[in-house]
């Protein structure tokens, strides 16, 4: 069998000066350092660790991006398009172009991982986790999932006057501890069948599964106060695992 995984980018939002926050992707963030290496450089050498694939490429229309995807180890067999490097491409376009360009190719590709280029906090450990579900669970999908930190059914939200009223109103007075919790996809690592990816299947449902990851090493990267915030979760993280270490 043959076991690919892909690397795409995220969109990156900034706040304008009217503070109304707008979508833009910035392929720039891709390469940016992190802690001393471009941010991308952490997925593409944990792909790599985890020994599952055959293949680690890079997707992108940057040769910047291209030439330092390769020094870390990538492989990057084609440019994508300009069509599909907008800001309006979703990562299923990047995922079916990457395997319409395998076919042509003769690449025979069983099972895909799409890795995002600003996951730092991703394991090895964690992308195996998600291969092993991938192969023995009868599911056409494995992503990252994290929990909310709070009952999602206790949400409020905001007017233009900032009064306040819930989204869920008759949860008001139940306790949290009563409440379920709730998940959400943790950006990181999609692990899919083929067949799957072409017929773009919807992620979130019952022939999918997920691995979860603790909320320690999970930060979404969408804003520069984002970024900020990842910096210092990762040099917490990197302090707690050299005092593990030491002692």
């Amino acid at each position: 069998m043959f076991y690919l995984t892909l690397l795409s980018r995220r969109h990156y939002a900034y706040r304008d000066y009217s503070c109304k926050r707008r979508e833009q992707t910035d392929p720039r963030k891709n390469i940016k350092l992190f802690h001393g290496k471009p941010i991308i450089a952490y997925s593409i050498e944990t792909a790599l660790a985890s020994g599952c694939f055959d293949k680690v490429i890079v997707s992108t229309d940057d040769q910047e991006i291209a030439q330092i995807a390769r020094q870390y180890g990538a492989e990057v067999p084609f440019m994508r398009p300009a069509n599909i490097s907008d800001d309006y491409a979703t990562t299923m376009d990047v995922i079916a172009h990457a395997l319409e360009w395998c076919e042509t190719h003769h690449w025979s590709v069983d099972l895909i991982c799409c890795i995002y280029s600003t996951a730092p906090f991703i394991t090895a450990e964690d992308i195996k986790a998600g291969y092993q579900l991938l192969l023995t669970e009868k599911v056409e999908f494995v992503f990252s999932a994290t929990s909310f930190p709070f009952p999602i059914q206790r949400a409020i939200k905001l007017d233009e006057d900032k009064r306040v009223s819930m989204f869920a109103p008759e949860y008001e007075l139940l306790r949290s501890q009563d409440l379920p919790d709730a998940y959400h996809d943790a950006g990181q690592f999609y692990w899919g069948k083929t067949r799957a990816f072409i017929d773009k299947l919807s992620m979130f449902s019952p022939h999918s599964k997920a691995v979860l990851i603790p909320r320690s090493r999970v930060q979404d990267i969408d804003t520069e106060e984002d970024w900020d915030n990842a910096e210092a979760l990762y040099s917490v993280l990197v302090l707690k695992q050299h005092g593990q270490q030491a002692s």
